[in-house]
């Protein structure tokens, strides 16, 4: 079983508010921690009612300083909406503070409306270059002092952050992430969670454009994945709808704070909006444990990623700890027959 990961949104919940969710994020990251997960992402969006992780460096902050040993990073800051200076000290003084724990995943989509990148005091710039060269130039930042550099009169250093260790990720949705990712020899994330369309060709085309680089040899790929684990099939539905909810509202033009489940949402819907969330959401496991194993095993085989990013949008927290936990308990039960095998050679 290839190692699984977090996304966590922060989601605010109808009658709740953006300080109970951070709590619950941080419980969630100390709770996937003990259940050894690998890593701890959350994720930069802007005007949406029901996502409390905006300020996405500062949560990584709150996580990392109330856990020991996962990894921790944002899935993704959007580097549109920021200059490769801000964030380089920005996850330079992570680094800083949280030694070999902190990841840096971008994103070229702004992850907000227009009105919302004018208040951000951001252009959408169209050039289809500005964003691989805004994470060279966030490479460059990175990058330790040499001679090289004082001769090339670089009188802008990111301090802190210049000569450490912050691996960058490329996110995408599409085949533009890919390319970049491939180009520049990064680790590769896909949007599968939410836009699964393109997934198997963006695969193809990271894994056999990739050149290798002083961060990576060989391509590494990371899916998005959505998983609703319950005791029963019912309710893993039942714990589903709340995202199914919010993802309409989201495609009407209204975003809304995750509302509570309810029973045979999707029977209530016309078929347009039933075909869309079947497609959207396709990348999902939803239900008892053995239904989660199966979906798993299943999309694992069919895309062979090297590490899954689980994502589970449930309104109710402890109903979320115990998804994670069904999903840890299947990643445990896979390596289970591994370690007996080698315990017996050795024996």
């Amino acid at each position: 079983m290839i190692p699984f990961s977090v996304l966590d949104l922060s989601p605010i919940t109808q009658g709740g508010d953006a300080g109970r969710s951070l709590r619950n994020s941080l419980d969630l990251a100390r709770h996937a921690e003990s259940w050894g997960f690998k890593r701890y992402w959350v994720a930069e969006h802007h005007n949406m009612p029901g996502i409390a992780s905006a300020a996405t460096a500062v949560v990584i902050g709150h996580i990392a300083a109330g856990t020991s040993t996962i990894r921790v990073g944002s899935g993704g800051i959007m580097l549109p909406n920021h200059s490769p200076l801000v964030i380089a000290e920005q996850f330079g003084t992570l680094e800083a503070l949280y030694p070999g724990r902190i990841d840096l995943g971008l994103g070229r989509a702004p992850g907000s409306d227009q009105n919302t990148a004018r208040a951000l005091r951001r252009h959408l710039d169209t050039d289809p270059d500005a964003f691989p060269n805004d994470v060279i130039e966030l490479l460059k930042f990175f990058a330790p002092a040499s001679a090289s550099r004082a001769e090339s009169g670089a009188q802008v250093l990111a301090i802190p952050g210049e000569g450490l260790k912050v691996p960058l990720w490329i996110l995408g949705s599409s085949l533009f992430g890919a390319q970049v990712a491939a180009a520049l020899g990064l680790p590769f994330a896909f949007a599968s969670h939410f836009a699964p369309a393109m997934m198997l060709q963006a695969i193809e085309i990271y894994r056999a454009r990739f050149r290798p680089s002083t961060q990576l040899v060989r391509p590494y790929v990371m899916l998005g994945f959505n998983i609703f684990a319950a005791d029963t099939d019912v309710e893993g539905r039942l714990l589903a709808s709340s995202m199914q909810q919010a993802f309409v509202s989201l495609r009407s033009g209204h975003p809304i704070q995750l509302p509570p489940p309810v029973s045979d949402y999707m029977s209530t819907l016309p078929p347009a909006a039933r075909a869309m969330l079947a497609d959207v959401l396709s990348s999902s496991a939803i239900g008892s444990p053995d239904t989660v194993r199966r979906s798993l095993g299943e999309f694992i085989a069919r895309t062979q990623p090297d590490e899954l990013m689980l994502t589970s949008m449930i309104y109710d927290h402890e109903a979320r700890l115990h998804s994670y936990e069904i999903a840890a308990d299947i990643a445990r039960a896979a390596h289970a027959p591994i370690e007996s095998n080698l315990a017996r050679r050795f024996a």
